[in-house]
């Protein structure tokens, strides 16, 4: 089977969402990179998920992302493997790699938009997730 045509697993459909998030603005940061890492290492859903294969599952994201229609083809992969289930996650997944660089991108927002339409996030969820991000980065209070 053709390793473009294969089918992927549901880490590998999360990982998709977050390596396409980094790549948008086509400058993968290290604090993307390593916020990646630290999702897969600490998100629930991938308890029984080999860290180890976490480069190969992102190379092979970037190289589907290169081909024709990269990017509508990697967004149709994902929302065919993902159970609805883990829709939230995949946009908090994605929330949190666009929050590790403290800011955030015109490309990187149009993507969260575009997951969250493709997903059929609901309005009030995305904004939950969105708020908990700032929350979480939030360096200091102004003022003081």
């Amino acid at each position: 089977m053709n390793q473009m045509s294969r089918p992927i697993s549901h880490h590998e459909a999360l990982i998709y969402v977050m390596v396409t998030l980094s790549a948008v603005d086509r400058a993968m940061t290290d604090r993307e990179m390593e916020m990646i890492g630290r999702v897969v290492r600490q998100f629930p859903i991938f308890a029984d998920f080999d860290p180890e294969l976490l480069v190969a599952v992102a190379e092979d994201c970037g190289r589907r992302l290169q081909a024709a229609n990269g990017f509508d083809a990697v967004l149709e992969l994902i929302a065919e493997t993902l159970p609805e289930r883990l829709y939230e996650t995949a946009y908090a997944a994605a929330v949190e790699v666009a929050a590790a660089d403290l800011h955030v991108e015109q490309e990187e927002l149009r993507f969260l938009q575009i997951l969250r339409d493709f997903l059929e996030i609901d309005k009030l969820a995305a904004a939950a997730i969105e708020r908990s991000a700032r929350v979480r980065y939030r360096r200091h209070v102004p003022g003081q």
